[in-house]
């Protein structure tokens, strides 16, 4: 439901052309939902995430339990580190649910700006 929400047609894919207005078309897709007090489809993804990532279902996210994201993206594990400092608003040494929507959130939504390339693995 996500990548179709983002245009992807499930059957041909979504051309390289068309990715960047697919991206603003759906961050204003997610501007509207949260004005009409909708789910966003940005946490529903996020929260899909933090339950995987959960292993020990302690109801938070560490560096170990972080690093099997970055194992299924075919990400080298140590972007996990980066990730995490960035994520780790609070300075807990744990993720909750909200710190990762949030970081999820920044990703969809907002400009892109080189100094996060370590956290979305874009320099991997």
């Amino acid at each position: 439901v996500f990548f179709f929400n983002k245009g992807v047609d499930p059957v041909d894919g979504l051309t390289r052309e068309n990715w960047v207005e697919a991206n603003r078309v759906f961050a204003e897709a997610e501007r509207d939902r949260e004005r009409r007090g909708e789910p966003s489809l940005i946490a529903m993804l996020s929260n899909a995430y933090y339950d995987v990532l959960d292993d020990d279902g302690d109801g938070t996210v560490d560096v170990d339990e972080l690093k099997t994201m970055m194992k299924a993206f075919d990400v080298p594990q140590e972007a996990a580190y980066t990730f995490f400092e960035k994520a780790d608003t609070d300075k807990s040494g744990k993720l909750e649910r909200q710190e990762l929507v949030h970081l999820f959130r920044k990703f969809w939504m907002e400009p892109y700006d080189p100094q996060w390339d370590g956290v979305y693995a874009y320099k991997y």
